[in-house]
C-alpha cells in the first residue's frame, strides 16, 4: 500500500483531524502501538516531551523526540502505569480473536493516563471477504478479523473509563447469511484483494480471484439482489465509518 497516498486522502485527513483533537493532555510521554510509517508519531510529537514508536517490525523514524522498539501488542515490555498516553489505531481489528482481550489489557495495564484507540465501526466483516486460492478458506475484508461497537469496547477496557467518543465518515454496507454464503460459492469476486494482508488461515498472499463459472455468476447475482432486497426492506441505516474513543485510568489518577 502506498501510505503517503492513503495519509492525504480526505477520509483519513478528517480521521487524523478528529483523533488530533481527542488527546487528552500535552506533556510527558506517548506511546504509539502500531505505528508503522510514524506518521501518527510524528504529529504525537508536537503534544508530548517523548513519543515511543512500537511494531511488530521496529518502526524505521528519524526524530530527535521518538524512540523506536519492536514490540508486540499482546506482551508490552512496559512497566505498569508508564505511558502518559497510550494510542492505539487501525490495531485491534487485526489482532486475533483469541489473544483481543490480553492486547487490550496490555494497553490499560501500562497507561498511567489514557487511551486512545480507533477501530472500525460496526463493521460487517462478511462484506468484502475474500477466498484464498493458496488453501481455498474464505478472509475477512483487510484483515479485520474483529468487529467493535461501543459495548464490546467497554467490556473489553472494563478497567478504563470511556471519557469522550466520537464518529468519523460513514457507512450502510451490510449483508446477511444467505447472501454471505452465496458469495462465497461464487469465490468472493469483489472482495478485498488489493489488500497488503495475507491469508489469516495459511499466511500466503492472496490472489486475485480467477474467471467465474457460470454457476458462480448465477450465485454472485443472487447475493446482490438478495443484498439489494435486504435494503429495499430494511432501509439505509448509515452510521459511523469509525469510531474514536478516549479512555481514562481513574485508579491511577489520569489527567
Amino acid at each position: 500500500m502506498d501510505l503517503s497516498a492513503y495519509r492525504n486522502s480526505r477520509p483519513e485527513q478528517d480521521r487524523t483531524r478528529d483523533l488530533m483533537a481527542l488527546l487528552p493532555c500535552r506533556r510527558g510521554t506517548a506511546l504509539d502501538v502500531g505505528a508503522r510509517d510514524g506518521y501518527i508519531s510524528v504529529l504525537l510529537t508536537d503534544h508530548f516531551d517523548s513519543v515511543i514508536a512500537l511494531d511488530l517490525d521496529k518502526p524505521e523514524i528519524e526524530h530527535g523526540k521518538i524512540r523506536c522498539v519492536k514490540g508486540d501488542a499482546t506482551a508490552l515490555n512496559f512497566p505498569d502505569r508508564s505511558m502518559d498516553l497510550v494510542v492505539c489505531l487501525e490495531v485491534l481489528e487485526h489482532i486475533p480473536t483469541q489473544v483481543l482481550a490480553k492486547a487490550c489489557s496490555e494497553l490499560a495495564r501500562v497507561a498511567k493516563g489514557h487511551v486512545l484507540v480507533g477501530v472500525p465501526y460496526n463493521q460487517d466483516i462478511r462484506c468484502g471477504r475474500t477466498t484464498c486460492y493458496s488453501c481455498g478458506e474464505t478472509n475477512p475484508p483487510w484483515g479485520h478479523v474483529n468487529s467493535f461497537d461501543e459495548p464490546r469496547l467497554r467490556q473489553l477496557f472494563g478497567s478504563l473509563t470511556m471519557v469522550k467518543t466520537s464518529y468519523v465518515g460513514e457507512s450502510d454496507v451490510r449483508t446477511n447469511a444467505l447472501a454471505t454464503w452465496l458469495m462465497d460459492l461464487a469465490g468472493n469476486p469483489y472482495g478485498s484483494y488489493s489488500q497488503d494482508e495475507p491469508c489469516v488461515h495459511c499466511g500466503e498472499k492472496l490472489k486475485a480471484p480467477p474467471p467465474r463459472t457460470f454457476f458462480q455468476k448465477v450465485s454472485t447475482k443472487a447475493a446482490l439482489s438478495l443484498t439489494a432486497l435486504q435494503k429495499t426492506l430494511l432501509g439505509r441505516r448509515p452510521h459511523g465509518n469509525w469510531i474514536h474513543v478516549l479512555m481514562e485510568n481513574r485508579s491511577a489518577g489520569g489527567r
